[in-house]
């Protein structure tokens, strides 16, 4: 498997290392710093580049076996197996999504239901609640109340725990449509507030450090997409 560099550290926006396996997918190397598109957050596109070339890479995704696949906007001139290469993000669309999914962890603080789904878009993003009538929050107390989170610059950090303990805390988990993630012998575990006090959830994408970062914001839209499932939208203001 791919090791994966930006669980430990999302602003490592360069790396150096070393080509795996090339197939019709793409190009695998040993380790990573580009994110590959799960849990509603897009994959990482940038350049690799190697023995004086460039490749431009339009997506990231995970094989079968769950390795990072880098995949190139043309199979063109690819490297070899065995080949350095230096992988180098799109920082400022890594950077929008990480303050987009820190948002997104703001917004189930405030709204405390079930999570049916959710992704990050260009402009924020949106999430999925099962909410039951009469229980919709109002748009602006819901916009003042995360604002005010992000004013107050909360620490952004993270430990890991084992499946085990995992198994004992089911009750991290808000998305109800994804099981628990475990399987690889240990979960990292997302904290915003000291020990989590803000929000404590499992989750393997990439956050800013403080919630500061994110920026205003604004309650774009809360749709009705279903007998109680609510979808809430935000925006960067």
């Amino acid at each position: 498997m791919t090791k994966l560099l930006f669980r430990e550290d999302a602003y490592l926006k360069s790396v150096e290392a070393v080509v795996q396996d090339i197939n019709e997918r793409g190009i695998i190397v040993d380790k990573t710093n580009f994110y590959a598109a799960a849990g509603g957050q897009p994959g990482d596109i940038g350049s690799l580049a190697f023995d004086s070339q460039i490749i431009e890479i339009g997506a990231t995704i995970y094989n079968e076996l769950k390795s990072v696949v880098h995949v190139p906007a043309s199979f063109e001139n690819l490297p070899a197996i065995g080949d350095a290469v230096a992988l180098d993000l799109n920082w400022n669309i890594r950077y929008r999504n990480m303050r987009a999914h820190t948002m997104m962890h703001l917004l189930c603080a405030c709204v405390p239901f079930p999570v049916t789904g959710g992704a990050i878009s260009d402009d924020g993003g949106r999430i999925d609640f099962d909410i039951p009538e009469g229980q919709i929050p109002d748009k602006e107390e819901l916009a003042a109340r995360i604002n005010q989170l992000i004013l107050e610059n909360h620490a952004v950090t993270f430990r890991w725990i084992t499946d085990e303990e995992m198994e004992a805390n089911l009750h991290l988990v808000r998305t109800m449509s994804v099981k628990p993630p475990i399987g690889t012998g240990s979960v990292r575990l997302v904290m915003i507030g000291e020990e989590g006090r803000i929000d404590l959830q499992p989750c393997g994408g990439t956050h800013v450090k403080t919630t500061g970062e994110i920026g205003p914001m604004r309650v774009a839209k809360i749709e009705n997409k279903g007998k109680i499932n609510r979808r809430i939208r935000l925006a960067f203001a």
